[in-house]
């Protein structure tokens, strides 16, 4: 059995200030926050953001940086806050909050994303032991049945995660409210990955 431990990145302007895209850096005291965390981890992996990967660092975790768990594109709108484009683009804007399927010019729509983060648990669930290279399947040994993998990634992929493990449709994204270093446990059985409570 495979344990994902999804953990939100650390709080940065960008979040506070709704701002679509962009790498901006972690503020200091949600990374103090995020050295209390000190998930167990036969694997660790992270989205390319500075938010994720100091975060992961701050919870002493060495993890692989993987493109696949990179936040949604934007397109044309990265950088830009929310209001201001709502400000801008009223109908356009409107049209994209309501409709999940539709997405920026140059940029990806919800269901890109969980497309994405849905091929990357395909081989997370078909993935190595902590001691095999990625893409050697495990076939015995007690790596075989039990393992952690921890992902430090944007609140967006945590969930478009949750929405795939529950097989929610996109337009479902406005009722999952991800905050800063939440974290969100899934197992996966046969292939199938469902929430997890403990």
């Amino acid at each position: 059995m495979t344990t994902l431990k999804l953990v939100a990145h650390a709080l940065t302007p960008g979040l506070r200030g709704l701002v679509l895209g962009g790498t901006p850096e972690p503020d200091q005291a949600s990374l103090e926050a995020a050295r209390e965390l000190k998930p167990e981890a036969d694997q660790a992996y992270c989205g390319p953001e500075p938010a994720a990967v100091r975060t992961a660092e701050a919870m002493g975790l060495t993890a692989t940086v993987d493109a696949a768990l990179r936040d949604r594109s934007y397109g044309d709108w990265t950088g830009r806050g929310l209001e201001d484009l709502l400000a801008e683009f009223p109908g356009m804007v409107s049209a994209w909050l309501d409709r999940p399927h539709t997405a920026p010019r140059g940029g990806e729509t919800e269901n890109d994303l969980i497309t994405r983060v849905a091929d990357w648990l395909g081989d997370l669930a078909g993935g190595p032991s902590p001691s095999q290279p990625f893409g050697e399947p495990v076939t015995s040994g007690p790596a075989a049945d039990r393992r952690t993998v921890v992902a430090v990634v944007h609140p967006a992929v945590v969930r478009a995660i949750v929405l795939y493990a529950l097989e929610a449709p996109a337009e479902s994204l406005r009722h999952v409210d991800v905050r800063p270093l939440a974290v969100v446990t899934l197992s996966a059985h046969a292939g199938n990955w469902s929430l997890a409570f403990h």
